[in-house]
């Protein structure tokens, strides 16, 4: 199992749920950590809550439907930690509106950011990890990676999305000790469905069942850092709802029959 003591780690997304909770866990292994997103002030009280100084940890604010201002935030990085070990990629928008209901801007919006801005950010911290050979970038994706549910098309398609992209990458640059892990998760007890887009573009302001009952972000983190410590390629974490993948594969007709029966009962 690979150690993380003095690994500089970036982590977008890392104001809240997963993000935060991988913040606090990677500081406990004694990274040096980047923290990213757009609310700065949350970022700052993540930093003290993680136990992290202004020596070891770095606040970047960023907005990364803005992907013109990544070099940017690499150089900062380079020019303090030397560069970047592990990249985590976490940031991301969910949605809560039928495709017949939305609107190619708002389509556009959820793409830009769960996939072109992944790609953005991963393409310029590759060359810097290609130069040392070595480095890792995690993808932060989900179970609609893998599925997809009514009112959940854009999501799915932009997280299907990142396998597509991220599967060829992990081939491409194996040889230089680079390695990829895509991290499926299912229900997190996590803000996702309450900042989930709605059709309208407004946020969807309500915590989901499935959020309410699901794993806690902390225990989620856990399971992440010590997939990524072991090299893994994927990596799935969540409860009951991960047997959706199996059931899905060998049960396909019987698994869409279902998600009908359960698409009409919420028309």
């Amino acid at each position: 199992m690979q150690s993380f003591s003095g690994k500089t780690v970036w982590i977008t997304g890392a104001s809240s749920g997963i993000g935060e909770a991988l913040v606090k866990e990677f500081a406990l292994q004694g990274c040096k950590i980047i923290l990213t997103a757009r609310r700065e002030l949350e970022l700052l009280r993540v930093q003290k809550e993680a136990g992290l100084s202004n020596e070891n940890s770095l606040i970047l604010p960023l907005d990364l439907y803005h992907t013109e201002n990544i070099a940017k935030s690499v150089e900062t990085i380079k020019e303090r930690f030397g560069g970047i070990d592990i990249l985590v990629c976490n940031a991301g928008i969910a949605q809560r509106f039928s495709v017949n209901d939305s609107t190619m801007e708002i389509n556009r919006q959820i793409m830009e950011l769960n996939f072109f801005s992944v790609i953005a950010i991963a393409k310029s911290v590759l060359p810097g990890m290609l130069e040392k050979k070595s480095g890792r970038i995690v993808v932060i994706g989900s179970l609609m990676g893998k599925l997809s549910m009514p009112g959940s098309s854009m999501y799915a398609a932009s997280k299907h999305a990142l396998h597509g992209f991220f599967d060829a990458l992990r081939v491409e640059v194996y040889r230089d000790n680079i390695g990829v892990t895509v991290v499926c998760p299912g229900y997190i007890k996590t803000n996702v469905s309450i900042n989930a887009v709605t059709a309208e573009g407004g946020a969807h302001g309500k915590m989901d069942n499935g959020q309410e009952k699901g794993m806690l972000p902390e225990k989620c983190a856990r399971g992440i850092v010590k997939a990524v410590a072991n090299g893994k390629d994927e990596f799935y974490i969540g409860g009951k709802e991960m047997l959706a993948i199996t059931f899905s594969r060998l049960l396909p007709s019987l698994f869409l029959a279902v998600i009908k029966r359960v698409a009409s009962k919420k028309k």
